[in-house]
């Protein structure tokens, strides 16, 4: 089993990754399936249950809306931000849906996608049953699938084999382990991203891979811009104010200031306008969710804004070397704040983005999995509690401090000589324990800590 770092850097919209670009995933697979089976041009009706943490903040993560967006033949990477609501508003108005964009049927979003708040099937808790029916109500099929974190989807047989992503390339340095990581490097002498680049190669060329990560670096980049130059409040009841255009223009009239004191503002600016953007719904990159997509671009415009000599190479090995990360944090404990809670999301983040860093500055492979540790110890037990099931308090601060302790992280693993106590996957086991520890009402349901109290603030 291999996984690409583009399965963990992946374009989407917001605002979150399991309960948005998953559930759209998932509506258009079930399409999809209906087109190859034959049995698309007989459905009258489809129906979609939404369970767990999906159904128990459904509305505030979008969920609902996308169900009807995956049913309509869009996906995550190529919907228009700006066109979507307009179209969900649209079927829901006329009471009829266009099935995989081509296929009319009658469909009542409010009574067609059915929230179920307590209920969670075995197998993960971001659970979804998808049926079709004729014009006599007769059931032509049924489907489960399961988003399990970053966007990843699993449908009943995959779910049934704990497939996490089908894919049985061969690569040249295998490794599930970053024990198994450095060996690699000692072996060959090489970075970190050196070798993570040799495995991409498997599935493209290298030229590919560096305009695919460059491509990655751009939107991400575009995110920020928007987000920095877009004010009011986001949607939602809780009329959050965005902050990231004031305080930009705020550091602009002070750039006089050479104390360097501003240069964490710059990157608390950075990490603001992307989870803003992600909270409205707009486009933004898995890394490895939405949740805290804020993190990785961040940290990575700070090495482009102060690292001398910085550029698109840096750029693509702080992203080789964050997705290795990433994906031992994907294949050996979770990323779903929905399975682990915040720690999974955030946390495994924080652990890329200061891996990243540190390789681009020059850290050796042993001092990288040093920042990496470093990133994701001081986030064990965090807790995924959005307030009012809406992906914007405590998420949108928790990614600027991750961010800022990242780059904490990097800089300490720089000061030492890759030598620790706690290794990564030490930390990485530790973290899916404390998740399987760690009570539901703080998975993601928004029923537990500030989801519950912030009334009383």
């Amino acid at each position: 089993m291999s996984l690409s770092v583009f399965d963990l850097f992946k374009v989407g919209i917001g605002p979150s990754s399991s309960h948005t670009v998953g559930p759209m995933r998932a509506a258009y697979l079930f399409v999809e399936h209906l087109r190859e089976t034959g049995t698309l041009p007989r459905v009258e009706q489809v129906r979609c249950e939404l369970f767990g943490s999906l159904g128990a903040t459904g509305h505030g993560h979008g969920s609902v809306k996308a169900v009807v967006l995956g049913l309509a033949g869009e996906q995550p990477h190529l919907v228009d931000p700006v066109a979507a609501e307009p179209q969900v508003q649209a079927a829901r108005e006329e009471a009829r849906l266009s099935l995989g964009g081509e296929h009319k049927i009658a469909f009542d979003v409010d009574e067609d996608v059915v929230l179920h708040r307590n209920t969670r099937l075995d197998f993960h808790s971001n659970g979804m049953v998808f049926e079709a029916f004729d014009d006599a109500g007769a059931r032509l099929d049924r489907r489960e699938y399961y988003s399990v974190g970053g966007g990843f989807v699993l449908d009943e047989d995959e779910a049934g084999r704990q497939v996490l992503v089908e894919d049985d390339t061969p690569v040249r340095h295998p490794f599930s382990t970053g024990e198994q990581l450095l060996a690699h490097t000692t072996a060959s002498g090489s970075r970190i991203s050196d070798v993570v680049l040799a495995n991409e190669r498997s599935w493209r060329t290298e030229v590919e891979t560096r305009a695919g990560l460059l491509h990655i670096w751009s939107v991400m980049q575009e995110c920020v811009e928007q987000g920095v130059n877009t004010g009011g409040t986001l949607p939602g009841g809780l009329k959050v104010r965005r902050r990231a255009r004031e305080l930009r223009a705020s550091l602009e009239g002070s750039e006089g200031d050479s104390s360097g004191a501003q240069d964490m503002e710059w990157v608390t600016l950075f990490a603001l306008a992307v989870n803003e953007q992600n909270a409205a719904g707009g486009r933004v990159v898995t890394a490895p969710t939405n949740g805290a997509a804020g993190i990785v671009p961040a940290v990575l415009h700070y090495a482009h804004r102060y690292l001398p000599g910085f550029d698109d190479d840096a750029a693509v090995r702080f992203l080789l070397t964050a997705g290795a990360i990433g994906v031992l944090f994907k294949e050996n404990a979770s990323i779903s704040g929905a399975e682990v809670g915040c720690q999974g999301e955030v946390g495994s983040a924080c652990s890329m983005a200061a891996a990243g860093l540190a390789e681009v500055l020059g850290g050796t492979p042993e001092q990288v999995e040093n920042a990496a540790e470093i990133g994701i110890e001081h986030n064990l037990g965090l807790t995924c509690d959005p307030v009012g099931g809406l992906v914007q308090i405590p998420c949108i601060e928790r990614n600027a401090v991750a961010a800022i302790t990242a780059i904490t992280a990097a800089r300490m693993a720089l000061r030492g000589d890759g030598r620790h106590h706690v290794s990564l996957d030490k930390a990485i086991k530790t973290m899916r324990e404390t998740g399987a520890d760690m009570k539901d009402k703080y998975k993601e349901t928004a029923r537990g800590g500030l989801a519950l109290n912030i009334v009383e603030c």
